[in-house]
């Protein structure tokens, strides 16, 4: 088991009009997969203490690791650590935590990315990791979201434009911008049918976001002929 761990934040990174990203601080940190989440502790002046998970957004980096908030509605600490906690402050961090819903860069398989929302973040860290790769094997993402206003890590989704070996596509569910051909809605079955990332090319697929947006992602996958121990899933909610 992990022990908690002292970090400090250095900056946040905006994601969108209500996310963003803490960069901490973490002396010692072991490293991790991308993929990997860790468990972040608050600890009140009274001794009352609330602890939340998150995914790492970015690859190993020495001390420093990066997670991405969208605050919850009511929420007891993620509207805290995306508008309150200040910069220089210190938070107890215990990690890295899981190894099934990860990338390891000795992979040669294509990889299937499927994310709804904020499920996109450690996604973008299998995506960072792959880019800082000479070459690799080749990725697709799928990027389900409400409208543009809420796209994450748009630089690094924005730097991927030409590129034939890494690609995305957004499907967008409520609003989506000027010149969309799509029609707004969520996945179909059809979308993910990726030219290359077919089930004949036998990809590794990850598939992370909201319950019943993976359960209806995954079942499709293995409706379109993907093995189920290929089709890797991270929830929440």
């Amino acid at each position: 088991m992990s022990r908690w761990t002292t970090a400090r934040l250095v900056s946040r990174t905006k994601e969108s009009d209500t996310a963003r990203t803490l960069h901490l601080d973490a002396p010692g940190w072991p490293g991790h997969l991308a993929g990997q989440h860790v468990d972040l502790r608050l600890t009140a002046d009274d001794g009352y203490q609330a602890v939340r998970s998150y995914s790492l957004s970015a690859p190993a980096d020495g001390d420093r690791i990066a997670v991405s908030v969208q605050p919850a509605p009511y929420g007891e600490v993620s509207p805290y650590l995306v508008e309150d906690f200040p910069e220089g402050a210190d938070i107890e961090v215990r990690g890295p935590l899981g190894g099934w819903f990860v990338w390891r860069p000795d992979r040669t398989e294509p990889v299937l990315l499927v994310a709804g929302g904020s499920g996109v973040a450690p996604l973008v860290a299998m995506l960072r990791a792959r880019l800082a790769l000479p070459e690799g094997p080749a990725f697709h993402l799928v990027y389900s979201l409400r409208g543009p206003q809420e796209r994450w890590f748009g630089d690094t989704l924005d730097s991927l434009a030409g590129r034939t070996e890494i690609a995305v596509d957004y499907a967008y569910t409520r609003e989506a911008p000027p010149g969309s051909a799509r029609p707004v809605g969520r996945i179909q079955q059809a979308e993910l049918l990726v030219d290359g990332f077919t089930p004949a090319q036998a990809p590794l697929c990850f598939v992370c976001g909201p319950t019943a947006f993976v359960e209806h992602c995954a079942n499709a996958l293995v409706a379109l002929g993907h093995r189920p121990d290929r089709v890797r899933t991270e929830r929440f909610g």
